[in-house]
């Protein structure tokens, strides 16, 4: 069965060169609660997303 994403939250942040660091150990501490947090780029922002495993 293939586990699916449901998007939580998105937030637009002024673009930060490690923001990548912060959302790896998002990832790696909070696994076990079933959250993925994603990072894009657009139009020079950052938009960090939370998404819930089910």
């Amino acid at each position: 069965m293939k586990n699916e994403l449901q998007l939580i939250a998105v937030k637009e942040l002024n673009h930060y060169d490690d923001m990548y660091k912060i959302v790896d150990f998002l990832n790696k501490n909070l696994s076990n609660m079933n959250l993925v947090f994603g990072l894009t780029e657009k139009e020079g922002k950052d938009m960090l997303s939370i998404y819930k495993e089910s």
